[in-house]
């Protein structure tokens, strides 16, 4: 790995944070239905960084940029970006690929969940990543929860996937697949998240620019196709009863990201911001 590597791949996940949060606020414009009378939101950066040693003294460094907007359509939206390095901690090394004998890593990526106003409007989240211990790989997925299913977006969502799949490799998409609907499962209720994507991980295939064109398609497919869904129903009338079932699903969510969610769960072990990486819980949610 060379450092060009690195400002290749941290220049496009802030690049892709952009055209995101530029799409986002153009859909914040164009509302015509409930809500249309408050003013569109725009998002609110903040930057945040990590301090140059940790507890044991060891060398650190990095931080990142969380863009968040509350706004007419989307009630909470993220879309954070961050570069972190560091050395992992003892307990923590032995799950990290290439960390077990040197715990030094640096990471980047950029992180994304978007809850709406509307509950005729799918939840969505999507993340990639860049990882180098003594190893390097690349990382993320994007999965839907819709709170009033809708076999159209479904489709719609997994066939912009599959197509990004489709150019990398024979095999990527199905692979993909399978591993969200397994991942995005929530065990202690016997059911999943939503309606999946993909979720990849510990993509090395040898060929670096191959490995970052691919993360780059899936981050292309997710600006390509979520917006339009977005759009095709963030102006329809909804119900109170469609409002409530929306946060019952919400606290779904919340039990996913708290119990089983490996981004979550590294954030934290690594010293991130901990608003960072909580960005992801729902503004507001309940449990019947």
């Amino acid at each position: 790995m060379t450092d060009t590597h690195k400002q290749i791949a941290t220049a496009w996940f802030g690049s892709l944070r952009d055209q995101i949060c530029a799409a986002f606020e153009s859909i914040e414009d164009d509302l015509t239905g409930t809500y249309s009378d408050r003013p569109a939101a725009r998002f609110e950066r903040t930057q945040w960084s990590r301090p140059e040693t940790d507890e044991k003294g060891e060398a650190q460094g990095g931080g990142g940029v969380m863009s968040v907007m509350r706004g007419r359509v989307f009630e909470k939206v993220g879309v954070n970006v961050s570069t972190v390095e560091g050395v992992f901690s003892e307990e923590f090394r032995k799950e990290i690929p290439g960390a077990a004998e040197d715990g030094r890593f640096w990471a980047a990526g950029i992180s994304l969940v978007a809850h709406m106003q509307s509950p005729l409007v799918p939840a969505v989240h999507m993340n990639t990543r860049h990882i180098i211990t003594s190893k390097h790989w690349f990382g993320g997925g994007a999965d839907l929860t819709p709170m009033v299913p809708n076999d159209e977006d479904t489709r719609q969502f997994h066939s912009g996937f599959r197509e990004a799949c489709d150019r990398h490799g024979d095999d990527y998409y199905e692979r993909f697949k399978k591993w969200c609907d397994e991942y995005f499962f929530l065990k202690h209720r016997n059911e999943p998240r939503g309606v999946g994507g993909i979720f990849y991980d510990y993509i090395d295939t040898d060929d670096w620019n191959a490995d970052f064109a691919f993360t780059r398609d899936v981050g292309l497919a997710f600006l390509n196709t979520y917006p339009d869904i977005v759009r095709e129903h963030m102006n329809s009338p909804w119900t109170a009863e469609q409002r409530l079932h929306q946060l019952e699903r919400r606290g779904r969510y919340v039990e996913f990201n708290l119990l089983y969610d490996r981004g979550t769960r590294f954030g934290l072990m690594t010293g991130g911001n901990t608003d960072a990486i909580l960005m992801s819980m729902p503004p507001e949610a309940r449990w019947p």
